[in-house]
């Protein structure tokens, strides 16, 4: 494999600003099983974060964007690119894309995308951004990761499929709170996970999604880009990777070489479910709140359908004066409301009534 594999721009590139958002309404696992198995022993999540009436991947980009900015220090109107990846759209034809740039002050004069890869469509804007900051044509490009998440009632989706997500400003590495230092995209048609037209929920191929899915694809982007960049596991001080479950990420992880410790701070599944085109990006912005300029980290999406991209990020002395400039991930999750099945349903619009 040769270095040209890399995705990596000619101009350096970094994280200029980050934020998160996680809805409040909180929706325990347990509330799940009582309508649907009448057990609680196995539950792959503790909860998950659930949007309220007057929230959707809209409002949430805006208010993730909003803290991405406020980090950065810079102008709304200094961004060239707004891009939304997310695979819960509000509107099948209308981009969500440009109501976030003309919310957070960003259009006119502004490129703007939906993007779409189930659960790495966030990842997929950031290297897009890392593209058109690395060649010169942007100095800073706005990269959003965002979902409400979907399941069909009763299905295992309905426990962990969650809601929230991150926005990451990227721009010249030389005003970067983190450098991406390199990144490496892996892809394959592997149909683990669908929707077609006029369905209401996603379908999933059961056990087909941990392999040759999500194990396949996450183990071969991380070996091809730490090898590319010369690295070995005890050279990075935090690990995030896609957060579909709990066992998954501590799984690969394992596999991959990397202890419990280098996972824990960005594993928030747990506690708000999986984020999908969110999932790595707000697991990184948990562990940003604490890294420490020199810390190195290996971030690595996944996304059905299927594919994986991993990023190489070091910590600048930036991190110290922007962190606090904006809530910290933690700040969400703690912030909890507890709601029952009923509202649950009612929230999501799960009740057809014609």
């Amino acid at each position: 494999m040769t270095n040209n594999t890399l995705l990596k721009p000619t101009n350096p590139v970094g994280i200029i600003g980050y934020g998160a958002y996680v809805p409040r309404y909180r929706l325990p696992a347990k509330e799940v099983a009582r309508i649907w198995t009448e057990g609680t022993a196995g539950l792959p999540i503790k909860e998950k974060a659930v949007p309220g009436l007057d929230e959707d991947v809209i409002t949430m980009s805006i208010e993730a964007a909003r803290n991405a900015m406020l980090r950065a220090g810079v102008s709304p109107d200094g961004i060239r690119a707004v891009w939304v990846g997310s695979e819960s759209h509000p509107y099948a034809v209308k981009p969500t894309s440009t109501i976030v740039a003309e919310a957070i002050g960003a259009a006119p004069h502004v490129q703007a995308a939906d993007m779409e890869f189930a659960c790495k469509a966030g990842s997929e804007a950031m290297v897009m951004a890392m593209g058109l900051v690395g060649s010169g044509m942007a100095h800073y490009a706005l990269a959003i990761g965002m979902d409400t998440a979907q399941g069909k009632p009763g299905d295992a989706l309905e426990y962990t499929a969650g809601a929230g997500g991150a926005a990451y400003l990227i721009g010249p590495a030389d005003e970067a709170l983190a450098t991406i230092d390199g990144s490496y995209s892996f892809v394959t048609d592997t149909p683990d996970f669908w929707r077609r037209e006029y369905q209401h929920y996603p379908e999933h191929g059961q056990r087909f999604t941990g392999e040759p899915a999500y194990f396949k694809h996450i183990t071969e982007a991380a070996t091809v880009l730490m090898n590319a960049q010369g690295t070995q596991p005890s050279d990075y001080k935090y690990a995030i990777f896609h957060q579909p479950n709990v066992k998954f990420p501590q799984k690969v992880a394992k596999m991959l070489g990397f202890t419990k410790e280098q996972i824990t701070t960005g594993l928030l599944v747990g506690l708000i479910g999986n984020t999908y085109a969110g999932a790595a990006l707000i697991g990184a912005t948990a562990v940003l709140d604490i890294a420490e300029p020199g810390d190195r980290i290996l971030m690595v999406s996944f996304g059905s359908g299927a594919g994986s991209d991993a990023f190489d990020l070091t910590v600048t002395e930036a991190i110290r004066e922007r962190r606090d400039r904006a809530p910290k991930t933690q700040d969400y999750v703690a912030r909890r409301t507890e709601i029952d099945y009923g509202t649950y349903v009612r929230y999501r619009g799960k009740l057809a009534m014609r």
